[in-house]
């Protein structure tokens, strides 16, 4: 399955969340009108053919360490450190890192 194909799989998973924005909704362009979105901030996306997903810092590094994810550079030449590149093709650890994501970035906003 491609990325995108996946991305898609994700989506249609958190279509009915509440507080959630999916790509595609009306008047939403520029950048993250791609994203899965938790009360307007991102906490999943497709980049470069890989799912990025917002987490607190220390998770970031205990998945780069063990290897499922790589740091994520928005092209600035730096990593941003709550940002994970999945490195997984595995559809159960795009799900699951996509949930650990919403709760953490939705848990930010104030709301859960």
């Amino acid at each position: 399955m491609l990325p995108e194909e996946r991305f898609s799989t994700l989506v249609d998973e958190f279509r009915a969340s509440p507080g959630v924005s999916v790509p595609g909704e009306p008047g939403k362009h520029g950048f993250g009108s791609n994203a899965l979105k938790v009360h307007g901030s991102i906490f999943a996306m497709i980049s470069g053919g890989r799912l990025v997903v917002k987490l607190p810092h220390q998770r970031v590094e205990t998945l780069i360490e063990t290897g499922i994810g790589a740091p994520f550079d928005a092209g600035k030449g730096r990593a941003m450190r709550e940002w994970l590149t999945v490195t997984s093709d595995e559809e159960e650890s795009w799900l699951a890192l996509a949930r650990e994501a919403l709760d953490f970035v939705g848990s930010q906003r104030g709301t859960k």
